[in-house]
């Protein structure tokens, strides 16, 4: 399955106008969108699609945030997907993300990073399934 991967617009960069620009950047990085949809995560949402973090002491202020406004969320495809897109969003702290990511260009800051992307093949079929149905997958 290493050719799907699953991305979230983060609530910090629809709440700033970067829909339309981190779609191009996704675009020009050669993926395919196979799902898309405007969409916001309940705080029940946020905590189950963040569970993995639970115990981290940030969990709280990550699912407070990630249900604070509306979200895009996407699948994606393209080979070798899951690190093509890691390397395109860049790291998790936009002051160390590379030039040209999407991180560096449109993150605030650590926490409200601009966007997600999964960290494995396996995260990536689990998360494109939180998210969308299988007939909203093209």
């Amino acid at each position: 399955m290493s050719n799907i991967t699953f991305t979230m617009i983060k609530p910090d960069a629809v709440a700033d106008g970067h829909i339309g620009a981190i779609l191009g950047k996704i675009a020009e990085g050669g993926f395919k969108i196979k799902a898309l949809k405007l969409t916001q995560l309940t705080v029940a949402d946020a905590k189950k699609f963040y569970e993995v973090h639970a115990e981290r002491p940030f969990y709280g202020e990550l699912v407070e945030f990630m249900s604070s406004g509306p979200i895009v969320a996407a699948v994606l495809e393209k080979d070798n997907a899951v690190e093509d897109f890691r390397t395109l969003i860049g790291a998790t702290n936009p002051a160390e993300a590379a030039e040209g990511t999407i991180r560096k260009m449109f993150a605030r800051s650590i926490g409200e990073n601009a966007v997600h992307g999964s960290d494995s093949d396996e995260n990536a079929l689990i998360e494109a399934q939180f998210h969308f149905s299988g007939r909203e997958i093209f």
